[in-house]
């Protein structure tokens, strides 16, 4: 281990893969996962990363314990959205364990990983604040017109 690696020796690597539909093929990301290391790889086939409850994604964050990493090919894999993926890792430092993607080289057992990882989670919140702000101008804008964005509505 680096100087700069604050994961402890002996420690397990969990691997999480998924596929967005049955018709896709796990054996890349499977692939990468053993050449990462990992001790178990959990997949979900089928399964839309948008989705909140993804079954071997919860089996992967349940087998996680302090000191353990979970590793996967690409962020994409694991969540969506920025704010997913740093609602992910606060779950997973909350159990003392790490995040690694391997195809963006983020890994938040270092703190170059961390800093990297708040960075990504700072421009996250930025371009949600920017696209709330340009939302709410185009529905200024169209009320002036007098069109109201949203169902139409019902007269009582």
């Amino acid at each position: 281990m680096t100087e700069n690696t604050i994961r402890d020796v002996g420690t397990r690597k969990i691997g999480y893969a998924r596929v967005s539909t049955a018709e896709q093929n796990l054996a890349l990301q499977i692939s990468a996962l053993e050449a990462a290391g990992c001790d178990h790889i959990y997949e979900d086939a089928g399964v839309s990363g948008a989705l909140s409850c993804r079954p071997a994604l919860d089996q992967a964050l349940a087998a996680l314990q302090s000191g353990d990493t979970l590793i996967v090919w690409r962020l994409d894999r694991l969540g969506r959205s920025l704010r997913h993926l740093i609602d992910l890792n606060a779950d997973l430092q909350a159990k003392g364990a790490f995040f690694e993607s391997v195809t963006e080289k983020i890994d938040t057992s270092t703190a170059m990983g961390e800093f990297v990882f708040h960075i990504l989670g700072a421009v996250a919140q930025l371009e949600r604040e920017i696209i709330r702000e340009r939302t709410l101008a185009g529905m200024a804008e169209a009320a002036k017109e007098g069109r109201f964005p949203g169902r139409p509505r019902i007269a009582a």
